[in-house]
């Protein structure tokens, strides 16, 4: 039988959390154990309910979400954050708090659906690592789509792959697209994303190894059963080298 998971709503207009409420209400596996108004009822709700995903407003009266949200970081166990507001400026302090999501309202029903389930992948244990309190930063990229702000964990990563002006991250939760450039992400996640082809850049955690077509073509296998990407010849010796330095044997 699958868990439900129990949400806290935070934001100081009736209406819309009236309308999130019904939006969480037709997504199974969820249900709204309780709302709050401002920043303070919102740590209140949280120390009393003690909700499994929060959903969180920002501009509210008196301590506003983002402080609130700061508070809740420094938590043992603080719920998953997704924050649901009409201002898009605030996304780069979003992830400073470690925001599992960031969608702009009004909240599209897949968008949140989508949030919820990341929210729900990320355990008690993972989110203290996400606030650092184990010693140990899970990084994470933070791609701008038409649902919001979202965050991807670079270790979940499969494979990204330009075409044309756009390059398209594959990882395993779906497909996201985004405006970075391969070389834009080559060169600051060198120890997640590994060079493979002109248009490819592999996740280093999914390479399981690399086979040479009887017609001389190279492929990069994945490991569980993500297929086969090829490899092109002028890459083909730098993943030699890093499966040589990085595979036992």
């Amino acid at each position: 039988m699958t868990e439900t998971r129990s949400v806290l709503i935070a934001d100081d207009e009736p209406l819309a959390r009236e309308r999130i409420r019904r939006l969480v209400d037709a997504i199974p596996g969820y249900r709204v154990c309780g709302e709050a108004v401002d920043g303070d009822s919102t740590l209140r709700q949280v120390a009393e309910l003690e909700p499994d995903i929060l959903l969180l407003d920002i501009r509210m009266p008196g301590m506003d979400g983002m402080e609130a949200a700061s508070r809740l970081s420094q938590l043992p166990n603080p719920p998953a954050l997704i924050f649901c507001t009409a201002y898009d400026h605030y996304a780069i302090q979003a992830f400073d708090v470690q925001a599992i999501a960031y969608l702009l309202k009004p909240v599209r029903r897949e968008a949140l659906a989508d949030a919820l389930a990341r929210a729900g992948r990320v355990n008690r244990v993972q989110l203290q690592m996400l606030n650092g309190q184990s010693g140990h930063q899970v990084e994470q990229l933070a791609v701008r789509t038409h649902r919001g702000t979202v965050l991807i964990d670079l270790s979940e990563i499969l494979y990204c792959e330009a075409d044309q002006k756009y390059v398209t991250i594959h990882h395993t939760r779906g497909d996201t697209v985004c405006d970075y450039t391969l070389k834009e992400l080559e060169n600051s996640y060198p120890e997640f994303l590994l060079r493979t082809h002109r248009h490819t850049l592999v996740g280093v955690r999914f390479i399981e190894g690399l086979r040479r077509t009887p017609d001389g073509h190279n492929l990069i296998h994945l490991k569980e059963n993500r297929g086969e990407l090829p490899v092109s010849r002028r890459h083909a010796s730098s993943v030699r080298q890093w499966l040589q330095e990085h595979q036992p044997g």
